[in-house]
């Protein structure tokens, strides 16, 4: 299947898309409200309540104007390289479950996004109240995984 024709169906089938797809993908984040499905043999997620897409989109948009500096990204480029987007939704949750369960040790993966949305929102009343200088710190932190090397 070429480029182009993966596209199209991919935004035809997928109109509420995961806002997390990437992590969740690579299993850093998984949502109650995420599915996955495949075409030709690529993976992708679907978010199954639009009205939960759009909280995930508002959050991940308060963490990027926030993390501009963590991520050393000034410009104002739509699309993010890859490992900063994974920075950004990993770290970010990371950082948010630290702060709505601070007993807790943060998890090697966070068990659900929706989740921790809704406990951030219900403990910080809204989510631009959130104290980002402590979700900062876990942004700045999180290494993306590197690629296992081949042998030869």
């Amino acid at each position: 299947m070429d480029q182009d024709a993966f596209r199209k169906t991919y935004r035809e089938v997928n109109e509420v898309y995961c806002a997390f797809e990437k992590s969740v993908l690579t299993n850093e984040c998984q949502c109650r409200q995420a599915e996955r499905f495949c075409i030709a043999e690529r993976e992708g997620v679907h978010c199954r309540s639009k009205e939960k897409q759009g909280r995930c989109l508002k959050w991940l948009e308060l963490l990027r104007e926030q993390s501009r500096f963590a991520l050393r990204t000034e410009e104002q480029r739509r699309l993010l390289p890859h490992g900063k987007a994974i920075r950004l939704q990993v770290g970010g949750m990371r950082g948010l479950q630290l702060l709505v369960t601070p007993d807790v040790p943060i998890p090697a993966s966070i068990a659900d996004v929706d989740r921790t949305l809704a406990a951030a929102e219900q403990q910080f009343g809204s989510l631009t109240a959130v104290p980002f200088s402590a979700i900062m710190r876990e942004v700045a932190a999180y290494q993306v995984r590197k690629r296992a090397r081949r042998r030869r």
